[in-house]
């Protein structure tokens, strides 16, 4: 017997789209190979871009991220950690880990470069004199999918943001 958990949203199969070989083909090989760093996706509207993009990260295992780290930080992984975690990590501490699916984040439209990419918590300075950082919608997409619709509705340096985190792989 199969249990629907009501609160989540019930996701299109990726094995039922048809006709879109080189879309699946091209994500397919975007999970396979992390450092490709993207897939440009293009295509009139009902062409299951979106819908090709959350069914395959349904799909995708669970994967371990490091308990509080905004950034997604895979705990195996020093390389690929934030400079908090890796230096908790050099020290020896036991990081903390939890399990949870891929994350598809959309990026509105709307938004400006400090909303993608982050900035200094304002509330945190203010309230208790720290400098901490408030993480941005690159962050929460670490190690997951960021799905850009209507690409060329953004701001040109919010899309420069995007390509240089493509090419960097950060």
């Amino acid at each position: 017997m199969v249990s629907i958990d009501p609160a989540s949203p019930a996701v299109y199969p990726f094995v039922a789209i048809v006709g879109q070989e080189t879309l699946k083909t091209g994500l397919i090989l975007n999970v396979v190979n992390p450092g490709l760093s993207g897939v440009l996706i293009r295509g009139e509207k009902g062409t299951a871009k979106s819908t090709a993009v959350r069914a395959l990260a349904d799909l995708l295992p669970e994967i371990a991220v490091v308990e509080g780290d905004p950034f997604q930080s895979d705990p195996d992984d020093p390389r690929g950690m934030a400079p908090e975690v890796r230096a908790r990590f050099a020290a020896g501490e036991a990081l903390a880990v939890r399990r949870r699916k891929v994350r598809v984040v959309e990026l509105p439209i709307s938004a400006t470069e400090d909303r993608v990419v982050g900035t200094l918590d304002l509330e945190t300075a203010l309230k208790e004199g720290r400098k901490t950082i408030e993480p941005g919608l690159l962050a929460a997409a670490n190690r997951g999918f960021l799905y850009v619709d209507e690409v060329n509705l953004l701001d040109d340096h919010v899309v420069d943001v995007l390509l240089d985190s493509a090419a960097m792989g950060v």
